[in-house]
């Protein structure tokens, strides 16, 4: 019995001598701040539920802002961030550029930074200690691709509708940009129209009615993500047109409504972009607080699907 008892208080000496991993160095709770874009789409709802159970289940503190789509609020967000200490601030981006300012003020402080999901441009890369999301480039280039195969078989000219996402956003440039890189050497791909809809349904479907009226001779519609997809496929509904034989939509982001409208034939192609990112995250903020090293970039592991992979993957769907 004393064998045993003193084994036992060495396990509890040993337990007590070792931090656990949701704490800081220094032994106190870690409280990480993030700075949310919005809720522009069921993709960004996903991604803050994510974030939000990730920290709970780490036992990490999250201060959490919503920008609302508008980079001055994130600022505002990330200064109050730095007067109240937090351990590590992470941050979506809504735009890509005009972050040097405030992120400088981050270092100052001796605070890290996180991006996470959308990628910015800095006029020095240590203003950030690593970010962690998709390869947008990427993203657009299998959208690419998977079109040039498609029509491989089919001849004439395939006329294109682009809805973007918001300007400025680094995702909205990067798609464009590889499914631009990957339709190139294809002339008979042609771009008739190129709009913004801001990632959300309503606008996706408002640009879409206001296209039809002027111009109906449409083969595809690629929606940069699947809320605006669904948007366009409500007004092509209301035109007439039959979403998926009369004009193929595809999309980037792979949400459980896009993964739906792609089961039922309505969609035709997804590329996947997971926001399920809070796991990750909140091991890069235990990481961080913990003076451990971490990568500078982590890409996110993704897929694609067709209609069939689609109906086989939606049971076990968790966004």
């Amino acid at each position: 019995m004393r064998r045993l008892l003193l084994i036992a208080l060495v396990c509890v000496s040993l337990a007590a001598c070792a931090p656990p991993e949701n704490l800081a160095a220094d032994g106190s709770k870690i409280v990480v701040g993030f700075s949310q874009v919005g809720a522009e789409s069921g993709w960004r709802t996903a991604n803050t539920v994510s974030i939000h159970d990730a920290a709970l289940d780490a036992g990490i503190k999250l201060r959490f802002s919503d920008a609302q789509g508008k980079q001055a609020n994130q600022i505002t967000a990330i200064r109050s961030f730095i007067k109240q200490r937090v351990d590590v601030i992470a941050f979506s981006p809504v735009v890509e550029t005009g972050w040097d300012e405030v992120l400088t003020e981050a270092r100052q402080a001796g605070i890290p930074v996180i991006l996470t999901d959308r990628a910015i441009r800095t006029t020095s890369k240590d203003l950030y200690t690593t970010f962690i999301g998709s390869d947008f480039v990427k993203e657009g280039t299998l959208v690419g691709e998977w079109l040039v195969d498609y029509y491989a078989s089919r001849p004439g000219t395939v006329r294109v509708v682009e809805l973007r996402g918001t300007t400025g956003s680094a995702p909205a440039t990067d798609r464009a940009a590889g499914f631009r890189a990957a339709i190139k050497g294809e002339p008979r791909f042609q771009i008739v129209a190129s709009r913004t809809g801001d990632f959300t349904r309503p606008k996706g479907e408002a640009v879409m009615r206001a296209i039809l009226k002027t111009d109906r001779d449409i083969d595809v519609v690629f929606a940069h993500n699947d809320d605006m997809g669904l948007g366009a496929a409500k007004a092509l509904e209301a035109a007439g047109l039959q979403p998926g034989r009369d004009v193929r939509i595809v999309s980037i982001d792979a949400v459980r409504d896009g993964m739906k409208a792609l089961a039922e034939g309505r969609f035709t192609f997804i590329a996947e972009c997971s926001p399920l990112l809070g796991p990750q995250l909140m091991d890069l903020v235990n990481k961080i607080a913990n003076g451990q090293p971490v990568p500078p970039r982590i890409v996110t592991q993704e897929t694609t699907f067709t209609q069939e992979q689609a109906k086989a993957a939606l049971p076990d769907r968790k966004y």
